[in-house]
């Protein structure tokens, strides 16, 4: 069975040779990220030239997915680039434009002393170093270290238990959609998302900027403050998608509450029909290591178990020592995972759109896929939101996604038990089947002789749901 929860990978330093993107998009990567809090704009363009002259070169077509900085509440620069806080000590954190020491730092957000009070607690470097607040004055928080160690220019802030008023877009984020489009990005991430509003503004500024380029790309929202917890339906609401980013939503809400939040992340976005992509540390170990801890695989395979779309790697591929072994590392253990999926009550149902003709398609083909001796369900979608149902009620056989729109053929790299295929516009169900048989005979999904449930609209090239789904065996014709 072909691999149905994507790989998201990082690009970045240690992947940006030619060679090794190549050897990791073979390993098996869906979705090529950019880090957009790493690297200039004409960095991105560079790397986005790479993937899809390496991608078209190996015929393996991948979708991109922006990921916007966000508004990290960072330490300023130390003399020396570095400093000790031992515990017991003092440290001011001022809005000053000064060089740091091993008592005061200065703040890149000059607004933190209006959002924190005495008694709260500061997190620095991920939850490393642990600062409580002393008193506040008008620009400068006054604290004492309780967990020390060293900090480092330009570390990150968080306030545990949240409630940083830094809007989720910033300045260099408006930019930076605008440098995505240039990219031909599919995806755009958001970072630090609060509520709806967010999203809802993302989307619009991404879909001016990409109109110039003929692209309307889809929004994730990234889960990583702890207001953003009890808004999750509308958050939902408002993105294509959530990531679960584990390393800022933890340092927030503690370590012990991410793996329950995970899951019930997860059971939302299948809910609202929404994907999901679960990310931070899968493999942390990778970066320096040959091989994930076993804690790790068994981390890796927990998501997909709980039902995630995509998994992802960040530093792993970005900077780590081996980034084509992690992609193959990742890719075993998620089949592995996969073979034991129908094991754990993933069936779901298509929440919002139960009497669409598209959604009832989407259940026709499922029940003729479990209920016949079916090798793939088979659809043509034009926006690509057949796919994506069919993809949301899991079918035990893999999806094939025909579409004549090579914006809608990205998109559909993420979707899970998704495979899509670009092909030509058809105008009689005589042609349609041509194009399937075709393109199934080609893949290696079918062999000719086998059946698929062909779910489509007709009149075949009419833009409308589909209201058709047969079984159709691949060289009858």
């Amino acid at each position: 069975m072909p691999r149905s929860t994507k790989i998201v990978a990082t690009l970045g330093p240690a992947s940006s040779d030619p060679l090794v993107l190549e050897r990791m998009l073979t390993a098996g990567v869906d979705v090529v990220r950019f880090n957009f809090s790493h690297g200039t704009a004409e960095d991105h363009l560079e790397r986005a030239r790479l993937v899809r002259e390496t991608s078209a070169k190996i015929g393996i077509d991948v979708a991109i997915m922006a990921d916007l900085q966000g508004p990290k509440v960072r330490v300023g620069k130390f003399e020396g680039g570095r400093v000790t806080l031992k515990p017991g000590a003092r440290f001011v954190l001022d809005a000053r434009d000064e060089l740091g020491n091993a008592e005061r730092s200065s703040l890149d957000y000059k607004d933190l002393p209006k959002d924190v009070k005495a008694g709260d607690t500061l997190l620095l470097n991920d939850g490393l170093i642990v600062l409580d607040v002393e008193r506040v004055t008008l620009d400068e928080i006054h604290t004492i270290v309780r967990i020390g160690g060293e900090l480092s220019n330009n570390k990150g802030i968080n306030k545990q238990g949240g409630g940083l008023s830094a809007p989720a877009l910033t300045g260099k984020d408006v930019r930076d959609i605008d440098t995505a489009m240039l990219c031909g990005a599919d995806f755009v991430a958001v970072s630090f998302v609060k509520n709806r509003t967010d999203v809802e503004m993302a989307r619009q500024l991404a879909t001016i900027a990409g109109a110039r380029h003929g692209i309307k790309p889809q929004i994730i929202a990234k889960i990583e403050r702890a207001e953003a917890i009890p808004l999750l339906r509308e958050i939902l609401d408002a993105a294509d998608g959530i990531m679960v980013a584990r390393g800022d939503l933890a340092v927030e809400v503690g370590n012990a509450a991410v793996p329950a939040l995970q899951k019930r992340m997860i059971k939302m976005a299948k809910e609202s029909n929404k994907l999901a992509i679960t990310a931070t540390q899968m493999m942390e170990s990778m970066i320096v290591n040959a091989s994930p801890t076993r804690a790790e695989v068994s981390d890796v395979a927990n998501a997909v178990l709980d039902g995630t779309d995509a998994v992802m790697l960040s530093a792993e591929t970005a900077a780590g020592k081996y980034p084509v072994e992690a992609v193959q590392m990742m890719d075993r253990i998620v089949r592995e995972a996969e073979s034991h999926f129908f094991e754990w009550g993933t069936e779901q149902t298509v929440l919002g759109f139960e009497h669409s003709d598209t959604a009832s398609m989407a259940r026709a083909a499922q029940a003729l896929a479990n209920d016949k001796n079916v090798t793939a369900v088979a659809c043509f979608t034009t926006r690509g939101r057949t796919a994506w149902l069919i993809s949301k009620i899991r079918p035990r056989v893999p999806i094939i996604a025909f579409t004549p729109d090579p914006k809608t053929y990205y998109r559909l790299a993420f979707l899970w038990g998704v495979r899509p295929q670009l092909v030509p516009f058809s105008n009689s169900l005589e042609e349609m089947i041509d194009h399937v048989d075709s393109a199934l005979m080609h893949s290696d999904v079918v062999q000719p002789g086998d059946q698929v449930v062909l779910v489509c609209g007709f009149p075949v090239g009419a833009v409308r749901p589909p209201n058709m789904a047969l079984l159709h065996t691949v060289g009858d014709g």
